[in-house]
């Protein structure tokens, strides 16, 4: 893990809680051989992929579900395997299956102990 200074946020696991902001839930797709976890999971990079599941939302009593949230690293420098970790206060937008965009994830934002093996 490589870290510079004036980041700000805390960092993201792959076991936080993420939502769409209608209430979905969203949960990383993709699997990290990362060595460094927080409360047993891998920190989240920009390289995982989520997806939402049970968005509740609609357009015109049509559904609209929220199925994707995409993540921008920020420029914090922090990189785990090469690739920028995502901090809770990272820009994201969740995306219906037709790339409309959705508005942004709500993230809890508990701070956890950050383990490096």
């Amino acid at each position: 893990m490589s870290r510079a200074t004036g980041a700000s946020g805390g960092l993201l696991g792959a076991g936080a809680e993420v939502s769409c902001p209608h209430g979905g839930r969203a949960t990383t797709a993709t699997t990290s051989d990362s060595t460094v976890l927080m409360d047993g999971h891998p920190v989240a990079t920009a390289d995982n992929a989520y997806v939402v599941t049970g968005c509740p939302h609609t357009v015109d009593g049509v559904p609209e579900p929220c199925v994707l949230v995409r993540w921008t690293a920020g420029s914090t420098g922090v990189t785990v395997g090469g690739s920028p970790v995502l901090l809770d206060i990272s820009a994201a937008e969740c995306f219906t299956a037709a790339f409309v965009p959705q508005g942004p994830p709500v993230v809890r934002t508990d701070r956890r102990k950050v383990t490096v093996r």
